[in-house]
């Protein structure tokens, strides 16, 4: 095979001939903007990086099922052996939503096929008439629930930001570069879990906005911008550090769950594994332990939004004043946001984002919603039950207003994308 090569000649006279004289200084500054907006692009751009999250619907899990099936051909073994994931898939969610009693209802392969959602590959071996394979089954939360004899509605945080950092050789990494644990997190199914988590891809801006420097800014305004970008509350930050015994050998994770803006930590542990090829299953289970970390700090009433975070709009005293002329000292905060409301000449459409696990939960939001002063009505315009519906209100106000008076009468409200988020 032979090799075309280029020779390039330097010609001396020829390039005196050529010559042109031009100022310097304008030519830098051209050439130092280049490089500069080279690099800006280059921070941003980059095909390794960034990792989009999987499925985070609320579908029950069943993992680690083992089968191995025979079959004439090698489709045929995979297909029966994601019948019989199926099937084992069903007994067990069963057990475990009834305390690990027995006795399932038996159910055709075509009822399972309807209220399975999908097959999860953790391993598998194909043969020309044999199949092994390591399998998860996803249940619908919603049809499943319904032969189970449970709503599965859980309770949920406010949604929080998910700024994963690994250290590595002394260096932290967050989105700058595609990490084993930011694919850890990306792979976390946070379905069933009590924490809202909101899981940036790590592409676009997301390195630029979300590094490790910005954990560790104690500035609440730009906290306040960048959780507003990503439709959060509040902020978690879990981190791990990696240390080698020995290239390939030993590995140990020092793990830890930090939260808010002020970066405080709510546990640590550490996890290690014997050789380095395992890595990625020992981040898999560190997400899992921090997911049960956070989840307890909820329960415990910790993990709640720094109020630094929230806020608060500034009414014109001067409406409240006037709202208030001959009303008497007796002035609730609900009265006084309803005489501000009626004092808008202007009214507004506010869109709202709500939680619909069930029939009954689409008639008692929009019920309490009407029952807030100020709001003239209130409709659901598009229905997801077990996932999140959208509510159209008429209020005479601003979103600012009606996020206080929501917040008055309960509500946990966030701003997303121009639209109110309101959970209970």
């Amino acid at each position: 095979m032979r090799l075309s090569t280029t020779r390039l000649v330097f010609q001396p006279q020829l390039a005196k001939r050529r010559a042109v004289k031009f100022p310097l200084a304008p030519f830098l500054a051209i050439v130092g903007a280049s490089l500069l907006t080279a690099a800006v692009i280059a921070q941003i751009e980059g095909s390794e990086r960034g990792v989009a999250p999987i499925d985070s619907s609320g579908s029950f899990e069943v993992s680690g099922i083992a089968v191995d099936v025979r079959a004439k051909t090698a489709e045929a073994a995979r297909l029966g052996g994601w019948r019989i994931a199926q099937r084992k898939g069903w007994e067990q969610l069963w057990g475990k939503m009834h305390g690990g009693q027995g006795g399932a209802p038996e159910l055709g392969d075509s009822a399972l096929d309807g209220i399975v959602a999908g097959i999860v590959v953790e391993s598998e071996q194909i043969g020309p008439n044999r199949y092994v394979a390591r399998l998860g089954v996803l249940f619908d939360r919603a049809r499943a629930g319904a032969i189970l004899g449970v709503t599965g509605q859980i309770s949920r945080s406010a949604p929080m930001l998910v700024l994963p950092v690994q250290w590595t050789g002394g260096t932290a990494y967050s989105f700058e570069q595609r990490t084993e644990w930011q694919k850890a997190w990306a792979r976390f199914r946070t379905g069933n879990s009590p924490i809202d988590y909101v899981r940036p891809s790590g592409t676009g801006s997301d390195p630029l906005l979300l590094n490790f420097g910005q954990t560790q800014r104690p500035g609440r305004n730009w906290w306040r911008m960048i959780l507003d970008q990503y439709g959060a509350a509040d902020v978690l930050s879990p981190q791990v550090s990696l240390s080698y015994s020995y290239p390939g050998g030993p590995v140990t994770g020092y793990f830890v769950a930090r939260h808010g803006p002020g970066n405080e930590i709510v546990s640590s542990f550490a996890l290690r594994v014997e050789t380095s090829d395992k890595i990625p299953a020992m981040m898999d289970e560190g997400v899992k332990r921090l997911d049960a970390v956070y989840a307890d700090a909820l329960a415990m009433g910790v993990l709640r939004p720094d109020p630094s975070l929230i806020e608060t709009p500034q009414i014109d005293p001067s409406l409240i004043e006037n709202a208030t002329e001959g009303v008497g000292d007796n002035v609730t905060a609900d009265n006084a946001t309803q005489a501000v409301a009626e004092t808008s000449t202007l009214g507004s459409t506010i869109t709202i984002q709500f939680e619909t696990p069930d029939v009954s939960s689409v008639s008692g939001t929009e019920l309490a919603v009407r029952s807030v002063p100020g709001v003239k009505s209130s409709s659901t315009t598009s229905l997801a039950l077990g996932g999140t519906s959208v509510m159209s209100v008429s209020f005479a106000g601003d979103a600012a207003t009606l996020k206080l008076a929501l917040e008055a009468r309960g509500f946990k409200v966030s701003e997303a994308g121009g639209a109110l988020r309101i959970r209970r």
